[in-house]
């Protein structure tokens, strides 16, 4: 209760109000303080995306923050492009030259890393999301290391950080980590492929991952409660460390303490992605329109994209950024200082900023009196040995 409520519920005297003043100090309105300053700050977060590519990765994202990231981008038309050029060629020549250059363009296929930076605000609360996707990974024919990309773009944020941290200007510093990984599962398999379980074994050390199983409605509810402890099983035999939800206080009331069991018996999340408002029961939502029916997007009944949505940007956002700081970036950090050091003691031309001093040698003098030391202590066990032993065959 603020003191303003205070006053309001209880009014006191001036002589009760000055004593009050001076029993109350103030530190009560901190958090007060850190709300105001955090909201005319703002917040940033990094989000990335990977998996293969026809999951649905665009439309989910634009789902969860009802907005159109990608709105720039086209889509070639292989056909159209080779009518233009090739100047009234057979239509079945022109097929079979579009899966030729197709196959090709596969076999080629690298990965990209492209940013896309939107800034939302709802009720006066200011977000800077930069969404990172990885078009190309996981489409070509050998897919031998193709997170190496997003490796590298991880560690250069990392790196980019740590130089503007040592660096002389460290008050307006861009945070340009990423803070999350969505991994999108293809429905169709039996559980995780090699290319999947490389992947998160290649990023688990270096970002939050939260594993997701794509176009949930390809699949019963029985298929999916399968798919999902088929997933658990395979990451826990190989080991890939997934991002681990917080435990809750003893003090969190009762429906935050069952919304946090949900989410962790729901991951990984089913997930369904639209941004067409369809008519479902006299009502307007989102969702995905069938010859058999509708799928509602915010329907916990049919997919997971409410508790995704809950979990990603209404109760763990700031825990996703804080173990990316705390742990993600501080193990890379270490690594660096270690690294610094060990080439500073190697080459000692190299200049330091912190002098690094040399380790005293023990002159002659102190040499002897530790040799003395150490023959009296090896007659001391020697003579307790030897009086242990008379003791024994008495």
């Amino acid at each position: 209760m603020s003191t303003g409520t205070r006053y309001k519920s209880k009014p006191l005297n001036p002589e009760e109000k000055q004593d009050h003043e001076k029993q109350y100090v103030g530190f009560a309105t901190l958090p007060n303080q850190v709300h105001r300053k955090s909201v005319k700050k703002g917040f940033d977060f990094t989000l990335m995306v990977a998996g293969e590519s026809g999951l649905g990765k665009s439309t989910l994202v634009n789902s969860l923050f009802l907005t159109d990231l990608y709105k720039d981008r086209k889509l070639l038309n292989a056909e159209g492009k080779l009518g233009t050029k090739g100047g009234g060629g057979s239509h079945h020549y022109c097929r079979a030259l579009t899966h030729m250059l197709l196959f090709k363009e596969r076999i080629n296929q690298t990965v990209e890393i492209v940013k896309h930076t939107v800034d939302i605000e709802e009720k006066g609360v200011k977000l800077k999301l930069t969404i990172v996707d990885t078009p190309g990974f996981g489409d070509a024919v050998n897919n031998t290391e193709c997170w190496k990309p997003i490796t590298d773009y991880i560690d250069q944020q990392f790196e980019q950080y740590f130089r503007d941290e040592s660096g002389l200007n460290r008050k307006n510093i861009q945070d340009n980590r990423v803070h999350c990984c969505l991994y999108f599962i293809s429905p169709f398999g039996h559980g995780l492929r090699p290319v999947d379980v490389e992947f998160m074994k290649a990023l688990h050390e270096k970002v939050n991952i939260v594993p997701l199983i794509a176009k949930a409605d390809c699949l019963i509810p029985s298929e999916i409660r399968k798919l999902k402890e088929r997933i658990r099983e395979e990451i826990d035999k190989f080991g890939i460390k997934v991002y681990q939800f917080p435990e809750c206080d003893s003090d969190e009331d009762e429906e935050f303490k069952q919304q946090d069991r949900e989410l962790k018996e729901s991951a990984p999340f089913a997930v369904i992605g639209s941004n067409t408002v369809v008519e479902a029961k006299g009502q307007r939502v989102r969702g995905r329109l069938y010859p058999w029916g509708i799928v509602e997007v915010e329907n916990q009944a049919h997919c997971d994209f409410v508790k995704l949505r809950n979990m990603l940007i209404r109760t763990h956002m700031h825990d996703l950024k804080d173990v990316t700081c705390d742990v993600h970036y501080e193990n890379y950090r270490a690594q660096c200082i270690q690294q610094m050091t060990s080439k500073l003691t190697q080459d000692n031309r190299i200049e330091s900023p912190i002098p690094i001093l040399p380790l005293p040698t023990p002159d002659t003098e102190t040499e002897k009196l530790i040799k003395m030391k150490d023959e009296e202590l090896r007659r001391m066990q020697e003579m307790l040995q030897k009086m242990q032993q008379q003791m024994q065959d008495q």
